[in-house]
């Protein structure tokens, strides 16, 4: 072999080394945390019979997963009865959990029911936040759903995947435009912080009037934070906590 031909081989093998490192390092995983907060203060429902309540978010199921669309629920179609109602209406993400578990696409599955700070697990009042991590390769996202504490059968979650990378390299930020409330369709709605029904008032998790309604974007006539959950993901290290 010449010594060109040779030197051409070397070349094309370092270029190929290099390239193939550098695959290699762009699919290492990523640590995320995920901080999700009620970002509302005191008492932040207002009732029509001019008193008040606090607004409260429920534990969070978060699942890591490719591919384009939220595994967690189909909106537009009836409730497929994976445990979305339970959460929905009892705030319990464990038969959700359960049942999507090992689906394909699926990656991870788990869910916060322990605020920062606290002792012991429960909901989140005002002020306080869930922080979990997630590790993640790039072409893989995040859902998440959580129950609107003071209502019947409402339920926070992102319309389409949330992006963990973008451009192959990780996000960072605030991320709660992307989340929104939405109404489960099985259970009739009464007032969020009045109603007999929800969940710090009923007698038991069967107690509300059943329906049968599509999963639609929350259209109602009552008042509520718009924006008392908040959403926000970064590479583990940056100091959320804090924040």
């Amino acid at each position: 072999m010449s010594p060109i031909r040779a030197l051409s081989a070397a070349t094309l093998l370092v270029v190929v080394a290099t390239g193939a490192a550098a695959q290699q390092q762009a699919a290492k995983p990523t640590t995320f945390t995920v901080r999700v907060e009620n970002a509302t203060s005191g008492e932040a429902l207002k009732l029509s019979n001019g008193k008040t309540a606090p607004f409260v978010i429920a534990p969070v199921l978060y699942v890591v997963h490719t591919g384009n669309t939220n595994p967690l629920f189909v909106g537009g179609q009836v409730d497929a009865g994976k445990g979305l109602r339970t959460l929905a209406e009892t705030g319990n993400p464990d038969p959700l959990s359960k049942s999507i578990s090992g689906q394909q696409g699926i990656v991870s599955v788990d869910a916060d029911a322990k605020p920062v700070g606290a002792t012991e697990g429960g909901p989140l009042p005002p002020g306080t936040a869930y922080e979990f991590t997630v590790t993640a390769t790039p072409g893989q996202f995040l859902s998440i759903a959580s129950m609107f504490g003071q209502s019947n059968d409402w339920f926070y979650s992102n319309d389409r995947p949330i992006a963990l990378f973008v451009s192959g390299k990780p996000v960072r930020g605030d991320m709660s435009a992307q989340v929104s409330l939405w109404d489960a369709g099985t259970e009739v709605d009464e007032e969020p912080g009045l109603g007999p029904n929800q969940g710090p008032r009923q007698q038991g998790p069967e107690a509300g009037v059943r329906e049968h309604q599509a999963i639609a974007h929350v259209n109602s006539k009552w008042t509520y934070p718009k924006t008392g959950f908040r959403l926000t993901i970064a590479p583990s290290g940056d100091a959320m906590s804090q924040r």
